[in-house]
């Protein structure tokens, strides 16, 4: 049973350190006992102490940690229904769907359009992480081929899809140090598959029918000593599917109700045949709350809305999206090219770079940290100011790079030219354009 605030208090060491980014000790056990805060925030805990408060801590829905070539995703993990409450921190998982009825031309395909769907935004690399691999046949050497092959030509993470254990036990093992999600356990199963699951020391994904039957299931699954569980609702229309997320999500974190304190997997692509239904019901279950969204075939046209979905909801609401301050290179140029300043608001970037890049004029592009404020906000707040543009511009290099002598500063910053002059005796200060859409014909024009 969980602890109380009170109870945690009384097993924290009360140095009021702060340094777990509370003012007290007392506040960072009331946070504790809420699912608010983590115990590792707290340097001063002995280990005793910590194996007594490991179930107060523990996250309501557990993390899971997932296997890609190069890196590792987690899902789970989350303590609030809204993101306004905390930030969401372990963005949906994206999976393509492949299936031993597929000929080798069609999965060639769809790995290779997997590989390339990778889009820098924000300084982020936004894609998909994974393929669910599908037996249909119950042929153990098909789906094991089918696997090895996922795994020397991508770098994805797995989830290994069969009823039958001999059939995921030759999957897991093509999969070698990938270490696939395997599954579904269902009542039938359940022994089998989770047995094979605590053998390999594999997340096993449990699915069944309402919320009983699921309940019973987790139940048995975790006291066969399995912890990472990830559950399918079993529900196959957007109605029930998108309720039972929500169900899921508010037992496991409201009466902190165990047996479904896991995240879950919803498959948009045994929903429905459209296209474009699929892609809007990936989309609510990438808002509420799936942690991992199947998708039946990886199309551009999908994937990159939906991965901005997931870039929105998963980044903190508090906190502006920020480019990093540093030199741009736009349409490759040379020591003569004009120079441009503005500051590192993400949006402000990717307007500015895409009108300098429209243009085809060569420029640099010097982006000053601003705290992710945009440049009336930075100017107002004192932080787009001459001297400190000015100082930044001797110190981020660009005097290494570019032979001219001339800046180019936002129109809406204009008020801090006379500064700049004084900080930048040798240079020519620019008023730009206030309208991004005018940049072309200013480069243009100069």
């Amino acid at each position: 049973m969980a602890l109380t605030g009170i109870e945690i208090f009384k097993l924290l060491p009360k140095t009021n350190c702060k340094e777990c980014d509370f003012s007290t000790c007392l506040a960072f056990a009331m946070a504790l006992a809420g699912g608010k805060a983590e115990l590792a925030a707290c340097p001063y805990v002995s280990d005793e102490v910590r194996d007594k408060l490991a179930e107060a801590s523990a996250p309501p829905i557990r993390p899971v940690k997932i296997a890609m070539k190069d890196a590792t995703k987690t899902v789970g993990g989350e303590t609030v229904m809204f993101r306004h409450e905390k930030t969401f921190f372990n963005p949906t998982i994206i999976a393509g769907l492949l299936t031993t009825a597929m000929d080798s031309a069609t999965v060639d395909k769809k790995i290779a359009q997997f590989m390339k769907l990778q889009f820098e935004r924000v300084g982020l690399n936004l894609r998909p992480e994974m393929f669910a691999i599908k037996d249909v046949d119950g042929d153990a050497g098909k789906f094991a081929a089918l696997v090895k092959k996922v795994v020397d030509s991508s770098d994805a993470a797995l989830m290994l899809c069969s009823d039958k254990a001999e059939v995921l036990k030759a999957g897991a093992a093509a999969a070698g140090d990938r270490k696939p999600i395997i599954g579904p356990a269902t009542a039938a199963n359940a022994d089998a598959v989770g047995a094979l699951a605590k053998e390999l020391g594999l997340p096993l994904l449990a699915k069944a029918e309402g919320y009983d039957a699921l309940a019973e299931l987790t139940t048995k699954l975790t006291g066969m000593g399995l912890k990472d569980l990830l559950i399918d609702s079993g529900s196959r229309t957007l109605k029930q599917a998108f309720q039972d997320q929500i169900v899921i999500r508010r037992a496991a974190l409201v009466p902190k109700f165990r047996p479904f304190g896991f995240s879950t997997v919803c498959c948009p692509c045994e929903m429905t045949d459209d296209p474009m239904k699929e892609a809007l019901y990936a989309a609510v279950f990438i808002a509420k709350y799936g942690g991992i969204v199947v998708l039946s075939d990886l199309d551009a046209s999908v994937v990159f809305p939906l991965l901005l979905e997931r870039l929105n909801i998963y980044t903190d609401p508090q906190k502006p999206m920020i480019i990093t301050p540093g030199i741009y290179e736009l349409n490759n140029p040379g020591p003569d090219s004009p120079i441009a300043v503005t500051t590192n608001f993400a949006l402000t970037y990717f307007i500015v770079s895409g009108e300098i890049e429209g243009s085809k004029v060569p420029a640099w592009l010097i982006i000053q940290d601003t705290e992710g404020l945009s440049v009336m906000t930075a100017w107002a707040a004192g932080k787009f100011s001459g001297d400190m543009v000015g100082a930044w511009i001797k110190k981020c290099g660009i005097l290494d790079k570019a032979k001219n002598r001339t800046i180019i500063i936002p129109g809406y910053a204009a008020g801090i030219s006379g500064e700049l002059e004084e900080e930048l005796p040798d240079w020519k200060v620019l008023i730009g354009p206030r309208e991004a859409s005018h940049i072309p014909a200013f480069l243009k024009s100069i």
